[in-house]
């Protein structure tokens, strides 16, 4: 039996963790910490988690004496510092924050203006996209699980740039969140009267998933490449959809294309990939650690389009960390994380 300890436990992406581990068979959770609930029982912050055999209450984050694998739901910065006593403790650490996606420690300070506090981690840190990085992650201590965006473009364009059919400058990425993506803190943009009824555009060329984002597709294509971003907020509470334009070269149909994305993830059993039959959609996926894929050809214009769906908070976050920690402890991978989409 695993010990878990979660610290960010009061966030979105923590409760998440929580209402998923609260039934995983492997595990045990041994400390939940928040820096601003540190006293308060589990339902008393998040009611749908008032369960008769889950009596937990919130410590201090520095509370993880006793836990074999914590996971970090903290902001960028503040992870870094935490990791280096958790990890020369002996535990493992999963960060579902961003202080160790970036492999290039000067891109991380340009993107997130804070200091990096464990610096000698990064080399060995593993970025967690089963996917695409499976063996690298059984055997690591520390973990950067991915960012949701990222996670819905570099499902989306793997098999395209694996197989050398992209036109590298051309790749044009769309993306809507719903407002749980922002996390749990306050801010206008995310109220009920401002988000509702309501679609907008940010961090337009400046988001910061952009260098995870362009890391992790360069190395799948075996070259550097830029992308161009835009992220949009809609009123919805959960869920990501991704759209991706991009040039292609060495295929001539929507057929080929899905075959080609058939055969890169015929083994994956949380990546499906549509037909004609329909398109991806967050209903499809929402309460999941499933992404849905889907292709199509123009060949008037010889562009591809490729659309993902996930939820933000599942496989865009919590579920996707827990299939990362059953990999690290040689478990079955979709171990706790087996259950459909919620619907309606």
């Amino acid at each position: 039996m695993l010990k878990i300890g979660i610290v960010g436990a009061s966030g979105y992406a923590g409760g998440e963790l929580i209402r998923l581990l609260a039934r995983h068979s492997n595990v045990k959770i041994q400390a939940i910490a928040s820096r601003t609930h540190i006293g308060k029982p589990l339902g008393e912050v998040f009611p749908s988690l008032a369960l008769p055999d889950l009596p937990l209450t919130f410590v201090g984050p520095e509370e993880m004496d006793g836990c074999d694998l914590v996971f970090l739901a903290v902001p960028h910065g503040v992870a870094s510092g935490m990791a280096e006593k958790l990890v020369g403790a002996g535990q493992k650490v999963i960060d579902i924050g961003a202080d160790f996606r970036i492999r290039d420690l000067d891109i991380y300070h340009q993107w997130y203006r804070v200091e990096h506090k464990a610096p000698e981690l990064m080399g060995e840190a593993v970025y967690g996209l089963p996917e695409i990085h499976r063996e690298e992650i059984k055997n690591a201590r520390i973990i950067g699980n991915p960012g949701c965006y990222p996670t819905s473009v570099i499902l989306a364009l793997a098999p395209l740039l694996k197989a050398g059919l992209v036109k590298l400058d051309t790749i044009v990425i769309d993306s809507l969140s719903g407002v749980s993506g922002a996390g749990r803190g306050e801010g206008a943009l995310y109220h009920f009267p401002h988000c509702d009824e309501n679609l907008i555009a940010y961090g337009v060329g400046t988001h910061r998933h952009v260098p995870e984002i362009e890391q992790e597709l360069s190395a799948l294509a075996g070259s550097e490449l830029k992308v161009t971003f835009t992220p949009h907020l809609v009123p919805t509470i959960r869920g990501i959809l991704t759209t991706v334009t991009l040039g292609i070269e060495g295929a001539t149909s929507t057929e080929e294309l899905i075959d080609a994305y058939r055969s890169f993830y015929k083994d994956e059993y949380f990546v499906r990939v549509l037909g004609l039959e329909r398109l991806p959609q967050t209903k499809g996926v929402l309460g999941s650690n499933f992404c849905e894929l889907a292709i199509r050809f123009d060949p008037r214009v010889g562009r591809a389009v490729v659309i993902s769906a996930i939820d933000n908070l599942g496989k865009g976050a919590a579920s996707q960390a827990i299939q990362n920690m059953n990999l690290m402890a040689g478990w079955e991978e979709k171990l706790g994380i087996d259950q459909p989409a919620i619907y309606p």
